[in-house]
C-alpha cells in the first residue's frame, strides 16, 4: 500500500484537510478582535480574513515552507506513513483544543506530530536538532514581542490622541482597524499556510520513485526547497476556507474573555501582531500565529491596566502552549507504530 500513488497523493488530501483545520481553528487570530469590537459583523469578518489569507500566496516567499520541508526533519527517513502520522497527531490536538476553546498553536501541532512520526521510526537521530532551536525559542519570544509592540503602539496611540473625543477616535478607529484586519490575515496566510506546504514537498520529494512515470510534471522534485505553484495555490485555499468557515468557539475566548476591546485596541493588537508574524515569516521561522496575537491583546489590554487582562484565563491558555509539541509529538508517535503494524 505504502507504494501506491495513490496513497501518496491522499495524504496530499489529508494535508490540505490539516490546512483547512488550520484556516478553522486560527480564524479567532484574524477576527476576534474585529469582531469584538463590531466593526464588522462575523460572516463578513470571516471572508474578509479568508480572502487576505489567499492573497498571501502571491509574493510573500516560501521562507517558512522550505524550513518546515527540510530544516526539521531528516529528509532521507521521511516516508508517507510519517507524513500521515504526523498530519493526523496534529489533526487531532486541533480537534481536542478547538472543542474546548483553547487557542492552541495549530502550527507547533503540526512540527510535533511530524517529529513524533519520524522519532517512532529512527529515534532521536531523525530530528536536525539545530533547526529546531527557533522554533522552539519563538514559543517564548512571539508571544512576548506580540505584546511588547501591541502595548508600546497602545501607549504611542493613546499619547497621540490624547486631546481628541472618544467618539472621533471611535469612528476613526473603526476604519483603521479594517486595514489592520487585513494585515493580520495576509501575515497569518503568510506563515500558517507554508507549514504545510513544506509538509506536502518533504511527501513528494521522499516518494520520488513513485513519480517516474507520473505525466504532472510539477510533482517531480529533486529537493525540499523547491515549491511548485501549484501547492502554494492549493495550500492558502484551503488555509482560507478554513478560515471562512470560522472557530467560534475560540473566537469568543479570543476577543472578549480575555480583555474587554474597542477599535482602537483592536488596531493596536492586530498591527501590533502583524508586524511580528512578517518578521518571523522573513527569517523562515514558523511562529504561532496564535501565540503572536494573544501576546499583542494582552499587551493592549495592559496598556489600559494590568487587572484589564483576565490573568487566569491567559495562564491556562500559556500551559496549553506548553503541552502543545509534547502533546501532538506523543499523539503522531503512538499513531505512526499503529499505522506501521496495521499499513504493509
Amino acid at each position: 500500500m505504502l507504494e501506491s500513488l495513490w496513497f501518496v497523493l491522499a495524504i496530499v488530501g489529508i494535508a490540505l484537510i490539516f490546512d483547512f483545520i488550520n484556516g478553522f481553528h486560527d480564524s479567532a487570530n484574524s477576527i476576534a478582535t474585529i469582531v469584538s469590537t463590531r466593526v464588522l459583523p462575523p460572516s463578513l469578518a470571516v471572508a474578509w480574513a479568508a480572502f487576505f489569507n489567499f492573497v498571501a500566496a502571491f509574493g510573500f516567499g516560501t521562507a517558512v515552507a522550505k524550513t518546515v520541508g527540510s530544516g526539521l526533519i531528516d529528509i532521507s527517513i521521511v516516508d508517507p506513513l510519517v507524513i500521515l502520522a504526523g498530519l493526523l497527531g496534529a489533526i487531532a490536538w486541533d480537534i481536542v483544543t478547538w472543542y474546548y476553546g483553547i487557542p492552541s498553536s495549530s502550527s507547533h501541532a503540526l512540527i510535533g506530530g511530524y517529529g513524533g512520526a519520524a522519532v517512532a521510526k529512527a529515534g532521536i537521530n531523525a530530528l536536525i536538532l539545530g533547526g529546531w532551536v527557533k522554533p522552539l525559542l519563538f514559543i517564548l519570544v512571539a508571544p512576548l514581542l506580540g505584546m511588547l509592540l501591541g502595548l508600546a503602539l497602545m501607549v504611542a496611540t493613546a499619547w497621540s490622541f490624547r486631546r481628541a473625543r472618544p467618539r472621533s477616535v471611535d469612528k476613526y478607529f473603526r476604519r483603521l482597524q479594517l486595514v489592520s484586519a487585513a494585515a493580520y490575515s495576509l501575515s497569518h496566510g503568510t506563515n500558517d499556510a507554508q507549514k504545510t506546504m513544506g509538509i506536502i514537498v518533504g511527501l513528494l520529494v521522499s516518494s520520488q520513485h513513485l513519480f517516474r512515470e507520473f505525466p504532472i510534471q510539477a510533482f517531480h522534485l529533486t529537493d525540499a526547497t523547491q515549491i511548485p505553484t501549484w501547492v502554494i495555490l492549493s495550500a492558502h485555499a484551503a488555509i482560507a476556507a478554513g478560515t471562512a468557515a470560522g472557530g467560534w468557539r475560540i473566537v469568543k475566548t479570543m476577543g472578549s474573555r480575555l480583555t474587554k476591546l474597542k477599535p482602537v485596541h483592536g488596531f493596536c493588537a492586530e498591527t501590533g501582531g502583524a508586524m511580528s508574524v512578517f518578521l518571523a515569516s522573513a527569517m523562515g521561522i514558523p511562529v504561532s500565529t496564535t501565540h503572536v496575537i494573544t501576546g499583542a491583546i494582552v499587551g493592549v489590554g495592559s496598556a489600559q491596566r494590568v487587572s484589564a487582562v483576565r490573568w487566569g484565563l491567559a495562564g491556562r491558555i500559556i500551559w496549553a502552549w506548553i503541552l502543545t509539541i509534547p502533546a501532538s509529538a506523543g499523539i503522531g508517535g503512538i499513531v505512526y507504530l499503529g499505522l506501521h503494524i496495521v499499513i504493509r
